[in-house]
Parts: structure tokens; C-alpha cells; sequence
């Protein structure tokens, strides 16, 4: 019977989320989280897993992130989330990203290597996904699934990004039609000054509706941040603080979905470049 209960409440989940195909698409990292997931122009570390392309106008730091979400207080339906980035002197920042998400019933493991790179005005990135699937019952799939994404700054203060997750349709497995989500995002981000930023974003799925997402995030004295943020396709709020004292940075966020209530999402950045 708990099998059953677990099984309903990640179809729940998923299909008030986005009547897809598990997590592997879902934005990661409290930042990101606390502005309502209005992430496609943020080039803060946890672009590894929101935007690539964004990663390019990185600082030359190497940087290391960890992130535990727990949605709905079930273990079942957690994700956890382990990045790096690596700048290089010649071809740009490389990075590498690993997230689990799920119990024994049902997980999905995603590990991706991806490269960005400031090319001009615009910062443009690629990376390559291993993404596999596990149903207690009927087996192991396993994929590869193509990203990519820019940004640029239009006129100070104003910058726009996009990206796409899952260019070529990969499917589930080669046994079936049951694809992976092609997500399709592009947003506005507005800041006018070192303490405010605004941010705009839509979202599409191609076999779902599109969605709204915007976010506002305040900087007090350069350690202390306050997010706030809403969606649509579902109706969430979001709430978010960060705290960066020196060497790395703690983030905190809470997210409610109109049916089925809070959760929790972690994360950590740590500077692992000598200063």
C-alpha cells in the first residue's frame, strides 16, 4: 500500500509541476528557486544546471556547489545536486554537474559536462547530459540529452537570456515514444543598480502550456540577499535569503505549491580559488 501512496504522489507532483517526464528539467539551487525559478539570465555557479550559456560571464573563480531540495516532506520525491566549474586560460569555463532525484520505486540520475564561453557581448554555452531512469518493476533506461544557452547584456542593466534543454528529443529509452521534456526558456532581467534586480521569464514545454515566472531579489551591504517570486502553470510562491560571508555563500528557499503545500530547498557555493 505505502508503494501505491508514493507512486500517486509522484504523478501528483509531476503532473501539477508539468505533466512531464520526472525532474531532471527543474531549475536547482536556492538562488534560482527563491526568485521563482526567473533564473535563464543568472550567471551565478548553479547556471550549470539553469542556463549554460549564462555560465561564460562567470567569474575566473573555481567554484563548487551542493544543493538538497525535500519536496512535501517525502524522501521520495528529494533531489540532491553536486556542480563544479573550472575556468581555463583558452576555451572558456568548463563545468560538471550530477543531481539525483528520487527513492527506490522511481529515480533519475542526470551527470553533464558542459563549456561556456564570453564571446563578444554575448556569453554562449553547451553541455552534454548522461540522464537515466529507474522503475521498480520494469527496468533501466538511460539517454544522452543536448543542451544549450546564451546571455548578453542589451544595454547596461538590462540583460536577456534563453536556453533549451533536450535539443534532439531524446526519449525515455529506444523502446518507446515516451519522450523527455524539450523545455524551451527565455527571460529579461533588470538591474539597476548592485542591490536590485528584477527579473522576467517564460517557459515552454512543447506539449504544454506556457509558463509566466518573475522574481526580485535585494542586496543588503553585499552579504545579505531577500528573493521573492511567483509562477504560473501552476498558480506557486516563492521566498528565498542568502547569506555570502566570505568564501562561500548559503542559500535558503521555500516554495508552495497551491495543492500540495511547502518545500524546502538547500544550497551551498564554496570558492575553492585561492585569494
Amino acid at each position: 500500500m505505502e508503494k501505491w501512496v508514493l507512486l500517486g504522489s509522484f504523478v501528483l507532483f509531476t503532473g501539477t509541476s508539468y505533466a512531464q517526464n520526472g525532474m531532471d528539467h527543474f531549475p536547482k539551487g536556492a538562488q534560482s528557486i527563491g526568485l521563482g525559478n526567473a533564473s535563464v539570465t543568472l550567471n551565478e555557479p548553479w547556471a550549470i544546471f539553469n542556463n549554460i550559456g549564462a555560465l561564460g560571464k562567470s567569474p575566473t573563480d573555481n567554484i563548487a556547489v551542493v544543493g538538497y531540495d525535500h519536496r512535501l516532506g517525502l524522501n521520495e520525491l528529494t533531489t540532491l545536486a553536486a556542480g563544479i566549474t573550472v575556468p581555463t586560460e583558452n576555451i572558456g569555463i568548463l563545468c560538471l554537474g550530477i543531481s539525483n532525484y528520487g527513492g527506490a520505486l522511481f529515480n533519475q540520475q542526470q551527470i553533464g559536462l558542459g563549456l561556456a564561453k564570453q564571446l563578444g557581448l554575448a556569453s554562449l554555452g553547451i553541455k552534454i547530459n548522461y540522464f537515466q531512469t529507474n522503475i521498480e518493476g520494469f527496468g533501466r533506461s538511460a539517454r544522452p540529452v543536448l543542451e544549450l544557452g546564451g546571455t548578453a547584456e542589451l544595454i547596461p542593466g538590462v540583460f536577456f537570456g534563453a536556453h533549451i534543454y533536450n535539443i534532439t528529443r531524446a526519449a525515455i529509452s529506444k523502446a518507446n515514444l515516451n519522450y523527455l521534456p524539450t523545455i524551451v526558456k527565455t527571460g529579461i532581467s533588470y538591474r539597476p543598480s548592485d542591490n536590485l534586480m528584477v527579473n522576467i521569464e517564460t517557459e515552454k514545454e512543447l506539449s504544454s502550456p506556457a509558463r509566466f515566472k518573475a522574481g526580485i531579489a535585494y542586496n543588503f551591504e553585499e552579504k545579505f540577499w531577500a528573493r521573492t517570486g511567483i509562477t504560473s502553470q501552476p498558480n506557486n510562491l516563492y521566498f528565498g535569503i542568502g547569506f555570502r560571508p566570505r568564501r562561500f555563500q548559503v542559500d535558503y528557499a521555500l516554495s508552495r505549491n497551491y495543492l500540495l503545500g511547502f518545500t524546502h530547498h538547500f544550497s551551498l557555493n564554496y570558492n575553492l580559488s585561492t585569494q
